[in-house]
């Protein structure tokens, strides 16, 4: 479907960086660009607006959110206090298997590049979605689908910020980061893992303050 084929068009765009921080989204412009009508490319803007990756601005349209908007200040802070305590039933429940989905996503963001030719300054898709999976393999330990799908939302609304961080934050131990928590978890550390995952989120939202 057309809309598809923009959305897709439009969302990689905003990930790779193509659009600064604040920059509007012009309908007309987009629909010249990809030569389809303005409700095909009106479809497409709704559906990233409403993944958090642009915002729909009364009487001026759309624009990509910027740096400085607090919804990623309230969405650290959200993650913050809800992922600690589900990695922590996480160890408490996890069995070998889980240890072992951990070993293995770890395995593979470690050896994903997180940036890639052509995809911009910012985290490459691959690397972004081993980076996803490695979250989530931590947390599914815990068993419970509805913690798990809370974990789902909060991770999508916040990785266009998440993209914006490995440019404002480029000397960021993110390897160490991340060995330091699967270590903690497999080692059934709860106290520490907690401690090393708010750190970790803390950073992500440190780089984009001021």
């Amino acid at each position: 479907m057309l809309s598809e084929q923009v959305y897709a068009h439009l969302r990689d765009a905003i990930m790779r960086g193509d659009y600064a921080p604040g920059a509007a989204l012009k309908p007309q412009d987009l629909a010249r660009d990809q030569g389809v009508s303005l409700a095909v490319v009106r479809e497409a803007l709704v559906r990233v607006v409403g993944e958090g990756l642009a915002d729909r601005l009364p009487n001026r349209g759309f624009a990509v959110p910027e740096f400085s908007d607090r919804r990623w200040q309230e969405i650290t802070e959200a993650r913050r206090t809800v992922e600690p305590v589900v990695l922590r039933l996480s160890i408490e429940r996890g069995d070998v298997d889980w240890e072992a989905r951990v070993r293995a996503a770890h395995h593979r963001l470690a050896r994903t590049e997180p940036y890639a030719p052509g995809e911009g300054e910012h985290y490459s898709s691959a690397w972004s979605e081993a980076h996803r999976a490695f979250h989530r393999t931590l947390l599914e330990g815990c068993g419970n689908t509805a913690l798990l799908e809370t974990f789902d939302r909060m991770w999508a609304a916040s990785e266009l910020a998440r993209r914006w961080s490995a440019r404002r934050a480029p000397g960021r131990d993110a390897v160490g980061e991340h060995r330091r928590l699967e270590e903690a978890a497999l080692s059934r550390d709860a106290d520490a893992a907690a401690e090393l995952l708010a750190r970790h989120l803390t950073l992500t939202a440190a780089a984009l303050d001021g």
